[in-house]
């Protein structure tokens, strides 16, 4: 059986083998992909010094301690995009496809799951999602073919396709006696998925499962949107994020936003930003509060104060309240954190998810109350704030929790073994 299924994630992906006893009661096992753990951010860092390629953990490390070269995230939102076709600058002059960097991201995932397996792997399931591409069959079918490209140039030869929600829910169907109608509640860290998938003991058996997908929305709000919210509500008020000028008016906000936000803080180290930075004391009537910002802007420490910022998240969100320790900027400085405050933090971005699960339904033309399961995974489902809120839009519906961060990954690999 040799086989793998790759869940090629936005922000995290897994890999799954068949079970190493043939006789097991488990229909597989997660690949360790770095250090001992079984999901990999799904990043590529191409080290223009040395170059080389690190991947995952070590390529955001490789981006945050500043060496030189490209980092590129989420390269899943590529597929379907006009960049498909078009070649980006990796550093030190190079130039690579954006279709060659999947590839390049593919072959890693492929080599450490043959290092797992023991030998060659040449056939393999990939999730792909509801669509690639909202109401665009043509453009739709295009990005499932690049995957399918990148697949074949690193040695897949016979490769299967499954839907990501309905490999999400193969999990709860295989404990069933009777049909449902699941609603797949996939909430990562840049997006909300949701699929309404029906489900049960006799439709396991089908390979085609195109027709049990009843429905599929999403929105652009997930775990990055709640870090950042909390960032700005705890950590960075100690910086100056809300206070007010000698004159009243309120400090400039961008450059809070903009460490509030994974992607742009390293754009505020540069010495032209740093110079402008400095150059703002005066705007504050708290000094220290300036002083502090620059310690964090000059010993670059936004991406740890972003990191304490979703550790007092998931602090507050197992219940109760936290004090953050900030003493990485200055000794004895902490800040209180507790639940009404993340509350109030991310009840907007809350609303719009909560909203979201519920259109889904709708545009499946069903009610609330057609749901009989609510199957919850996704590193964000972790939240009981935000999951307490989707519960509540559907009373009638039990829910289950699957494996919040690999229960794509094994249901590709219950599909695959059935496909190969």
């Amino acid at each position: 059986m040799s086989y793998c299924a790759i869940d090629f994630g936005t922000s995290n992906s897994a890999v799954a083998l068949p079970a190493a006893n043939p006789g097991s009661a488990q229909p597989g096992r997660l690949v360790p992909l770095e250090n001992g753990a079984v999901t990999l951010p799904t990043a590529v860092f191409f080290d223009a010094d040395n170059q080389r390629i690190e991947y995952g953990r070590a390529a955001v490390a490789a981006y945050i301690d500043g060496i030189d070269g490209r980092l590129m995230r989420s390269m899943k939102s590529i597929l379907g995009s006009d960049l498909i076709d078009r070649t980006t600058d990796i550093g030190g002059g190079r130039g690579l496809p954006y279709v060659d960097i999947i590839a390049t991201f593919l072959r890693h995932l492929k080599a450490r799951a043959e290092s797992a397996a023991g030998h060659e792997i040449r056939s393999a399931v990939l999730g792909r999602p509801a669509f690639f591409v909202d109401d665009d069959p043509v453009r739709d079918r295009a990005a499932q073919d690049a995957l399918e490209g990148a697949a074949r140039s690193v040695g897949f030869r016979d490769i299967a396709f499954q839907f990501e929600p309905i490999a999400a829910a193969f999990d709860h169907e295989s404990r069933l006696s009777h049909e449902e109608v699941v609603l797949v509640v996939d909430i990562g860290g840049g997006t909300s998925d949701f699929s309404l998938v029906r489900v049960g003991p006799g439709r396991a058996s089908r390979l085609d499962r195109s027709d049990d997908l009843l429905g599929h929305h999403g929105v652009h709000v997930a775990g990055t949107d709640f870090d950042r919210r909390v960032a700005l509500a705890s950590v960075l008020r100690p910086l100056g994020h809300g206070s007010n000028g000698p004159d009243g008016k309120p400090v400039p906000s961008s450059v809070y936003f903009d460490l509030a936000t994974w992607h742009l803080i390293n754009t505020l180290y540069s010495p032209r930003r740093l110079a402008d930075f400095a150059g703002t004391k005066h705007l504050y009537a708290d000094r220290a509060q300036h002083a502090r910002l620059m310690r964090v802007l000059e010993d670059q420490l936004g991406h740890a104060l972003l990191g304490i910022a979703e550790d007092a998240k998931i602090a507050v969100a197992a219940g109760g309240a936290t004090q953050i320790d900030l003493s990485l900027i200055e000794r004895e400085l902490s800040v209180a954190f507790d639940e009404s405050q993340l509350v109030q933090a991310v009840e907007g971005e809350i609303a719009r998810i909560v909203a979201a699960a519920t259109e889904t339904v709708r545009m499946a033309g069903l009610r609330p109350e057609d749901v009989d399961a609510l199957y919850f995974t996704g590193g964000s489902t972790g939240l009981r704030l935000l999951v307490d809120g989707i519960c509540a839009g559907f009373p009638a519906a039990k829910a289950v929790t699957g494996d919040r961060f690999a229960s794509v990954a094994v249901g590709l690999g219950i599909y695959a073994g059935r496909v190969f």
